[in-house]
């Protein structure tokens, strides 16, 4: 037998949430495969087979079981150890294409099985040239057919001989990627609500003694009232708080969704796998003394999890605080921390269990709802990344809060909390986490850049601290976005109007000239004056600050800002009570007007929310791609490249390999010729026409002097004879060989490259060019993929701008045509790490580019499909 490949074993999210293991299939399948045939229906085995076939015979299970994982490759997924679904391709005799097959078990209809195989033989099928796949298909078996016309890759179908006869192209076309990933994103939504939405509990390890987690989180469940059974699990007694208990959830009678794990650590494996063989549907693990202890913990909660996602459930925690719903339809309440959150729509996730209990704390004190809070814990399962998706499509959910230690997998939560983002609001505190999930920043890059570049460019809300993320979720939550930036300060005393001017001004906002009310002001004013700003049209917003003279009237005044807002329509309205904080002082119904201490503070949160609304409203622009035709080139020319090459340092590629590579794209340096000595020199100087640049190709950086490997317009043979010379005395080696070019007009001189950064993935800088890169450091990045627009945004964000906007319109699109292009090639060919392209010289119509450097690594690539990975 071939050599069995390990890498395809994974673990994936089926459609309806729960979990399945996915490998290549064995010869000690066999069994399995017995057993799972015994198991289907006579209709289903002769859709299969197109014949009755009771029984398997000896040469089917060797012909089944034994592959050699190239021209025959079958998959297999598994429930625990039951063979659940099995798919294979059989490649056709001297032919590219091959035969697919798939076989569901009858209990696991409906759940996308076949769909997921699918996209794994498709992957192994790429891998080993094979083009595309046929099927032979009943017309009766209409499951089948829907698996081949859902998948998103391009079908054809013909009617002979009483079979439909299919063709599928595998290769990954942007419908099919697109239809895949919604899949998956649809797949963890569903995975998580199994977790937030049960119609049954069992809590594990319920004490009888009060105080107790275990205790405390069958309390709180029972005492808040869940729509559903509550089961207490307790191997000593025989019942808790009254309530008959269970000494195992093996002994529960019916259906269990979801269990509480409160017991110690080396208790939950044997847990979860009585839990498995109930058949639940999830775990919040509490119970602490995993990775959060040492190293031998961390190695028992990966089995832990592993165990877990094998049998269908997947997992929160473990050390996690636990998780609320507050939508009266469920009313969960599984944590033994005695919070008591206001019923809303803004969806909590925190890493620090103690954390998030003082959000949900703090929240409440400002009238602030909680649609459902999760504390991941150690997050060895579900994560913050699970949950932005699940928060996607929830319809109870309007804002997301977040408090993050780390990013988990950073290109998943780019993906995600961008998407998110583009409907819902995601408020986010980022602290600086454990050193593991902290990462090193390029050479010259300040620390936290690339996090902050990802948090910018996802939409989300980054805030300094947690009564920042309480204000801004606030407005977010009560308010319609604001549609610019213009803001009226509407007071009855002229100070604090001046320091809320000062405060909008600071945050990036348009203040106009404040209303004064005068100290003597009436409720009624207040009414009246808004009323007025209102129907100006004049205003994106509103700032009302109440301050009282020697008797206040908060109450009143309250009332009157209520009665005015409710003719705001469109506008963002925030107040100010100087000298007062009232639970519902601005609350009136579904109307509530987000309150402040201090205007700073309003301010701060007016202008977050303003940049997120123009970051929401931004267009999104066209994905920069590379033709399949030139991916192939580049492929090509880079794999010839790298055929001898080391695999534990990068290759450097001399300047015909990047022209050549850069071509393949559209892109293409100033006219050059490489030559060995000064005669050779003169003779490309003459060939490219004079004036001319002499460089040195052995020097990691240039500058411009011929000590830093630049000699710039330079005319006529002597010059060049003498330059070569100066050179190569002293550079010597690093001379050879030495590059002439053609001198490019002057422009606008920038810095252009593709860092592959170990964590988030390729990212795109811009900066100043030439002499003036050594004196601004200051590079703007955009982490790959890139847009047409966010090629825009690039430039508008670097300190280049205002130097790309003098240089014109067409100077400005060549440097956007330039980005795509470059973004493109690194998107298409994983092997390239780094590319420096400097200096970049932007004029009219044009950007020349004269400098570059590129650098490649062998590439591994984990084949299995990405999205449906856990």
């Amino acid at each position: 037998m071939s050599d069995y490949p390990a890498r395809w074993e994974s673990e994936v999210v089926l459609s309806d949430g729960g979990t399945m293991a996915v490998r290549p299939i064995r010869p000690d399948d066999a069994e399995r495969i017995v057993a799972f045939h015994e198991r289907q229906s006579p209709e289903s085995i002769y859709f299969r087979f197109f014949s009755p076939r009771p029984r398997l015979s000896e040469r089917d299970l060797d012909r089944f079981t034994r592959v050699d994982y190239v021209d025959r490759m079958a998959f297999v997924g598994l429930i625990g150890d039951d063979l659940v679904g099995v798919a294979r391709y059989d490649r056709h005799r001297a032919r590219s294409d091959a035969e697919v097959a798939f076989f569901i078990d009858d209990a696991h209809h409906g759940r996308g099985m076949a769909t997921v195989l699918l996209e794994y033989l498709a992957a192994a099928a790429r891998e080993a040239g094979i083009s595309g796949f046929t099927a032979s298909v009943l017309p009766q078996n209409r499951k089948m057919l829907g698996v081949f016309t859902q998948a998103g890759f391009t079908a054809s179908s013909r009617f002979e001989d009483g079979v439909i006869e299919v063709q599928l192209d595998i290769e990954p076309t942007p419908e099919a990627l697109a239809a895949i990933e919604e899949r998956a994103g649809q797949a963890e939504a569903r995975s998580v609500e199994r977790l937030l939405r049960p119609s049954s509990i069992a809590v594990i390890g319920a004490s009888r003694t009060p105080g107790t987690i275990g205790h405390q989180v069958f309390h709180e469940l029972v005492s808040r009232g869940f729509q559903g059974p509550v089961y207490p699990i307790n191997r000593e007694g025989d019942f808790v708080a009254s309530v008959r208990s269970w000494r195992s959830v093996l002994d529960v009678p019916g259906e269990l969704d979801l269990a509480i794990v409160c017991v110690p650590a080396d208790e939950v494996l044997r847990v979860a796998e009585e839990c498995a063989f109930k058949r639940v549907q999830g775990l919040v693990v509490l119970s602490a003394g995993f990775a959060d202890r040492d190293e031998e913990g961390e190695a028992a909660e990966i089995e832990l999890v592993s165990y877990a996602r094998r049998h269908g459930m997947r997992l929160i925690g473990p050390n996690a605080l636990g998780i609320i719903n507050t939508d009266p339809a469920v009313a969960m309440h599984a944590t033994f921390v005695p919070v008591d959150p206001v019923a809303g729509r803004v969806g909590l996730v925190a890493q620090s269990g103690v954390i998030g209990a003082a959000i949900i704390d703090a929240a409440r004190q400002i009238d602030l709802g909680i649609s459902s809070f999760v504390a991941v814990g150690n997050k060895a399962d579900v994560s913050s990344n699970d949950l932005l998706r699940y928060w996607q499509d929830d319809p109870n959910t309007d804002v997301v809060m977040c408090y993050l230690e780390s990013f988990g997998n950073p290109s998943k939560f780019s993906r995600t909390s961008r998407a998110l983002s583009q409907h819902k609001p995601v408020v986010a505190v980022k602290v600086g986490g454990s050193p593991a999930d902290r990462w090193e920043e390029p050479e010259g890059w300040p620390p936290g850049a690339t996090a902050a570049a990802l948090l910018e460019q996802t939409g989300i809300v980054r805030v300094d601290n947690l009564t920042q993320m309480l204000h801004t979720a606030g407005v977010l939550a009560d308010q319609p976005l604001p549609r610019g930036s213009r803001v009226a300060v509407v007071t009855n005393s002229w100070g604090p109007a001046w320091l809320a001017v000062d405060a909008l001004k600071a945050a990036g906002l348009v203040p106009g000239e404040p209303v004064d009310l005068s100290n003597e002001a009436d409720p009624a004013s207040f009414t009246d004056a808004l009323a007025e700003v209102y129907a100006s049209g004049h205003v994106d917003a509103v700032l009302v600050i109440y301050a009282p003279a020697i008797v206040g009237h908060y109450r009143r005044v309250g009332e009157a800002i209520l009665a005015a807002a409710k003719g705001a329509g469109p506008v963002t309205t925030v107040a100010c009570m100087l000298g007062e904080h009232r639970r519902g002082l601005l609350t009136d119904g579904d109307l509530r007007i987000p309150e402040f201490p201090f205007p700073e503070e309003a301010a701060l949160a007016l202008g977050r929310v303003t940049r997120y609304a123009a970051w929401r409203s931004q267009p999104v622009g066209h994905l920069a791609e590379l033709s399949s035709p030139a991916k192939a080139d580049a492929r090509a020319l880079v794999a010839g490249w790298l055929t001898d090459a080391p695999t534990d340092h990068r290759t450097w590629l001399d300047a015909l390999q990047a022209e050549a590579l850069l071509a393949c794209t559209g892109l293409a340096p100033a006219a050059q010729v490489l030559v060995d000595d000064a005669d050779q020199a003169i003779a490309a100087a003459h060939l490219l026409g004079f004036p001319v640049a002499l460089k040195a190709s052995g020097l990691e950086r240039l500058s411009k002097t011929e000590a830093g490997g630049v000699s710039l317009d330079v005319h006529g043979d002597d010059e060049v004879r003498h330059a070569y010379e100066r050179m190569e005395a002293v550079l010597g080696s690093a001379m050879h060989p030495a590059l002439v070019q053609v001198m490019v007009p002057e422009g606008v001189e920038c810095r252009v490259g593709v860092y592959r950064h170990h964590v988030l993935g390729d990212v795109l800088t811009l900066g100043p060019g030439g002499a003036a890169a050594e004196r601004v450091a200051h590079e703007s990045m955009q982490i790959l993929p890139l847009t047409d627009a966010d090629a825009e945004r690039l430039i508008d964000a670097s300190v280049l701008a205002p130097l790309v906007t003098e240089a014109g319109p067409a100077a400005r699109e060549a440097l956007i045509d330039l980005l795509c292009r470059l973004a493109s090639l690194a998107d298409a060919v994983p092997e390239i790490v780094a590319v420096r392209l400097n200096p970049v010289l932007v004029v009219e119509g044009s950007a020349a580019i004269t400098d570059v450097r590129i650098g490649l690594l062998p590439y591994v690539a984990d084949s299995r499909p990405r999205v449906r990975r856990l």
